[in-house]
């Protein structure tokens, strides 16, 4: 039997709060819960075992800053949590770890500062570093998705799985938080290019239906942020298709 498609909601937190943003523009910020924990908990109760945690705060402070939010859902859930945003140098990994981070994801990092990213690829393995490909029109976005590159985000992908990498993010940053639909297209060719990497989609999920055709795909995971807060998404329906 195939696996299905790992379901892995996320958090974005600014000012150790639940927000959404629309493509990533922090002037258009939606306040979802004051309380991440408790949103936390209520997807650990529907059966769901991974988080992805972004620290917004501290992409845009290019340090880790909410890393006692990450430590407070580490300890209080059993939640497999992949921390980003604003991990820049090894001490802000050593926090991300020691707050209860099982993995990290570097977007920016990657992109500016090579050699320390594929530092820390040799250090903690693929299985704890994940490469962030952020794309706008194709290219690679980075800082908080604030500049583009002229990086094509499949040879971006391919440079970095040939030093080691197998577990990419990739998010459509135009569709982000926009509920407009997935960039099936960017999947599929990532896919296709590139068959051993664990790719996961993220960016403009709007229903289940977005969800059953990235499955249907054989995508391996998909993080949803805004469908869920804005029930486009429920949390029963991710109940039925995990069980």
């Amino acid at each position: 039997m195939t696996k299905k498609i790992e379901i892995i909601p996320a958090i974005d937190l600014i000012d150790a709060k639940c927000v959404r943003l629309s493509q990533g523009d922090y002037n258009q910020k939606t306040v979802y819960n004051e309380n991440p924990l408790e949103v936390a908990k209520m997807f650990e109760d529907a059966g769901i075992t991974r988080l992805h945690l972004v620290d917004l705060d501290g992409a845009k402070a290019k340090h880790i800053v909410n890393y006692k939010v990450l430590e407070n859902i580490a300890g209080k859930t059993n939640l497999v949590i992949d921390f980003g945003g604003g991990l820049k140098s090894d001490k802000d990994l050593e926090i991300a770890f020691n707050s209860g981070a099982a993995m990290v994801t570097g977007g920016s990092i990657a992109v500016k500062e090579k050699d320390t990213f594929l530092s820390w690829l040799e250090k903690f393995g693929s299985e704890k570093i994940i490469l962030g490909a952020d794309a706008k029109d194709g290219n690679i976005a980075v800082s908080g998705w604030l500049e583009t590159t002229e990086l094509g985000v499949i040879d971006f992908i391919s440079e970095f799985h040939k030093q080691g990498i197998s577990k990419v993010i990739s998010t459509d940053i135009s569709r982000d938080g926009m509920l407009s639909g997935p960039s099936f297209e960017l999947y599929a060719d990532i896919m296709k290019t590139l068959p051993e990497v664990e790719i996961i989609a993220s960016g403009g999920i709007a229903s289940m239906d977005d969800i059953l055709k990235l499955d249907e795909m054989g995508v391996p995971g998909v993080i949803t942020g805004k469908a869920i807060y804005e029930n486009r998404i429920t949390l029963k329906e991710i109940e039925k298709f995990i069980s």
